[in-house]
This record gives structure tokens, sequence and C-alpha cells, in this order.
């Protein structure tokens, strides 16, 4: 599972031009899930991502958490961030899992981030989308589940 992390001061998505999602300062998550991913690559990106330090303190240091600031998360289903572009001209996606495994998972994943007591808006899960993002910093992270739990 891949999560690109970008801290925001704010953000939307829309649908067919309707907004439904829209968070002020927090953090827009955008979620790749593959097709070998185990559970537990969720409930480790869940924790890591509410508890990672990537705002500022008093200082001007990356000393707090999402839960530390209180943020918001809008949170994006994105199967592209599995994309291999090594051969030709045409991404292949053949890692990203299919929709029939990865849309529970995807619901899954915004439930455990939910424990956080954070609010949390979201996408369409196999939408197009347009997502309006404010980049904060800017900083933009990413995460990939399979350094911590290997896939099987």
């Amino acid at each position: 599972m891949r999560a690109l992390i970008q801290r925001v001061s704010e953000a939307s998505v829309e649908v067919e031009g309707r907004t439904i999602g829209k968070i002020g300062k927090g953090l827009v998550i955008l979620v790749g899930i593959h097709r070998h991913d185990p559970q537990e690559a969720a409930d480790y990106l869940a924790e890591k991502i509410v508890n990672l330090r990537i705002f500022q303190d008093n200082d001007d240091k990356l000393n707090l958490s999402a839960l530390d600031v209180g943020a918001e998360l809008l949170v994006i289903s994105q199967f592209t961030l599995y994309a291999d572009c090594r051969r030709g001209r045409r991404p292949s996606f053949i890692d990203a899992a299919p929709p029939e495994y990865s849309q529970p998972y995807f619901e899954r994943f915004i439930r455990l981030l939910q424990r956080s007591g954070l609010h949390i808006e979201q996408g369409q899960f196999g939408a197009t989308m347009q997502v309006k993002i404010f980049n904060d910093g800017p900083v933009t992270l990413m995460l990939d589940s399979a350094e911590k739990i290997p896939q099987p």
C-alpha cells in the first residue's frame, strides 16, 4: 500500500462539478493499494500517517503530528500510484489491486483513520475526480507499507 501525503492549507475534491469533500489545514492522502497487500498494511499506514510529525511547532520545526494540531484529512483512492513506467510509453497497472479487492480495503483504511478522531473527508472510489490542493510548505511525502510489511 502506498500513500502520497501532502500537507495542505486547504483542499477539495469534486465529482461531476459537485464538491464531495473539503478540508482546511491538514493532509491530502492519495492511496494506492497493491494487489498483494496484507490487511496489516492499512493498519500500519493509518497509524503512521496520523502520528507523522510534519507540522511546525512554535520553533518552526517539524515536531507536531496531525493528531497534535487537529488536522483534517482528505483521502483519495489513486491506483496510479502503482504505475510501472519502466518499459514503453504506456504505464502498466498490473500491480494495482482490482476494484473488487481495493474498494473494501480503501473503506477499511478510512475506518482506521476515523478511529483517530480527526475529521476525515474522502473522494469517490472509482470516479473521475478533480482534486484541488493548496500544498503547504510544500511538504509532500511518500509512504510504502512494503518497506515495513513484506507482501506475500
